[in-house]
Formats: structure tokens, sequence, C-alpha cells
């Protein structure tokens, strides 16, 4: 079943619905190629393949000080979903808030296997993990894609988040998801056989070569902080 991701903490609030589309295509956030380059806060980082941007919005938190900007971006076979970058950025709007502090990412089931670990870059410290999902084509947070005429399949797919504060007033929260039928191998449709018990052979292989394309997703990022 798909999960929604729902984070809130002092000055931060990240809430995976479709945002609604308060500025320009893709303002604060480019796409060259595999280099996606954010303007505020600035950083880039190398995607683990060519992905286009296909909605961004921005929704305000009164009660938390801060506002939230989403941008989707994605990878389509034939017209059918099967890589997703959702990048989150939360902004504090009030200078006197309190500093912004940062959750542990938690697994959406302790059973199944997943793959947790920080890395520190600088001052920094970034967060991720890694974990079975499934993609639900009748999510209102995904229907943006789907109005671009792209389908989403009800499909098991393992995602990673990344979570990381370059600043004290952002907070940056990146989901990347990929179906686990691109990676080419046959894999279970049975969530069982993720399980941290059960995991074997193509599941396992599939879940290795997602993890390496994340933690060099990480090592890519980079930061300009004034």
């Amino acid at each position: 079943m798909y999960k929604r991701l729902h984070v809130v903490v002092c000055g931060v609030f990240f809430l995976f619905v479709a945002a609604s589309p308060a500025f320009g295509m893709g303002k604060g956030l480019a796409v060259k190629g595999r280099t996606i380059i954010s303007q505020r806060p600035s950083f880039a980082l190398t995607s683990p393949s060519d992905l286009h941007l296909v909605h961004s919005g921005s929704v305000e938190h009164p009660a938390e000080s801060s506002v939230t900007r989403t941008f989707f971006l994605i990878r389509e076979q034939k017209k059918e979903l099967e890589e997703l970058l959702i990048v989150q950025v939360a902004d504090r709007t009030n200078p006197q808030a309190g500093p912004m502090v940062l959750p542990a990412l938690r697994p959406y089931e302790e059973k199944r296997l997943y793959l947790r670990g920080r890395v520190k870059k600088g001052d920094m410290e970034i967060e991720y993990m890694i974990q079975l999902m499934a993609w639900n084509p009748d999510a209102p947070a995904l229907e943006p894609i789907v109005q671009k005429g792209v389908s989403i399949p009800a499909h098991w797919a393992l995602q990673g988040q990344i979570l990381f504060q370059p600043q004290s007033e952002h907070a940056i929260l990146l989901r990347y998801s990929r179906d686990v039928g691109s990676f080419k191998l046959n894999v279970s449709e049975e969530g069982k056989n993720w399980d941290k018990e059960a995991i074997s052979g193509n599941e396992k292989k599939v879940m290795r070569t997602f993890e390496k394309n994340v933690v060099e997703m990480i090592d890519s990022l980079r930061m300009q902080i004034p």
C-alpha cells in the first residue's frame, strides 16, 4: 500500500501531497542532463538517470513558520512512470522562529528490509534510508504526473529518502523511487519476499544496485553556502 510521508518538526513541514502551483514551472530548480541545480539554497547533484521536471508548487504553513517548495521530476518509458524524484525544500519564513531540528527517518514497515546510513559533508550531516514501497496510481499526491499523460503502474518500487539541512533556514528532503521491474531482473511481486528474513537472489541484487545509485547521488551533492 502506498504510504504518505508526513514529517513535522520545529519550523519544518514536509507533507507528501500535491503542492499548489503557486509559482512558475521550474522556478528555483533547473535540470541540465542528469544535473539538478537548486538556486535557493544553492546546491547541485547528479541523478541516476535523465529526469525531466513535470510539476512544481509551494504550500505555506503559517503555524510552522515555513513554506515548502516541491518539485516532481520523472523518467517514463512509453508514457509509463519508471523513476520519480521529489525534491522538497522547507524554508523558514519567520527569522524569529526557533531553529529547524530534523527528525530521524523512519521505515514504513519494520519487518521489510531497509537500509539506512549517515554521511558527513563538511559540517553537514546527511541521513538516508532505502526501503520498499508501492506506487498507488490513485494517490492524490501523484495526480500532477497523471495530468501530464504519464500512467503510474501499481508496482512495487524502491525508494531512497535523503534528508539534510545546509543552512539553519532551509531543510531538504529528496525522495527518489524506481519501479523494481525497471532493473530488468525477474523479481517477486510478493511483499513478503522483500522481508528482512526472506530477501535473497534477484531481490537482494536489485536492493544493492539501488543502494549504490542513492549513495552515488549523495556523493555527487555539492553545496554553495554563503
